[in-house]
């Protein structure tokens, strides 16, 4: 394979729009990561909090809310938290699955490694430390990482008028 100057600049155009595919999929995939974890993490929390009065004071917490709201009976109190623990319960289980059903952690940080391996290649490339046939094959190692992430169109290759 030629190691000259217009082979490196389209191998180097080529991880460059690779690197904006990965930063496209980063840019969509972390946010909906991040959100699931939280929701996850605050409807955990809720559903201890919404059984920690009955469960922790008993009867002596129901019946003190019982008067406090003029309800006609104790289990006026300690359904509807239950309910609501119930309720973030489930949410708390759907959102965690969802996460690790899509294993967003893990792509997420195989994308990022793949990136910054990347970056190293074209700068290799860039300053004449790696050969075109090395810098190829360092490429589709780090990119058979992360088949999950689509390939962006390179639009310097496309014809123009399409």
């Amino acid at each position: 394979m030629s190691d000259q100057p217009r082979v490196r600049a389209e191998l180097r155009a080529q991880i460059e729009t690779r690197r904006a595919g990965i930063a496209a999929f980063l840019h969509e995939v972390r946010p909906r990561r991040n959100r699931l974890t939280n929701i996850s993490i605050v409807s955990s929390a809720m559903a201890a909090v919404f059984v920690a009065g009955p469960a922790l004071a008993g009867p002596p917490f129901t019946d003190s809310v019982k008067r406090e709201l003029s309800l006609s009976s104790s289990a006026n109190v300690w359904r509807p938290l239950c309910l609501a623990a119930l309720i973030v319960s489930l949410v708390a289980v759907i959102s965690s699955n969802l996460s690790k059903s899509q294993d967003l952690a893990a792509r997420v940080t195989a994308a990022e490694v793949c990136s910054a391996e990347l970056e190293g290649v074209m700068t290799s490339l860039q300053f004449g430390h790696l050969s075109v046939e090395e810098a190829i094959e360092q490429y589709h190692q780090c990119v058979s990482k992360i088949p999950f992430v689509e390939e962006l169109p390179d639009r310097s290759r496309s014809p123009r008028g399409t």
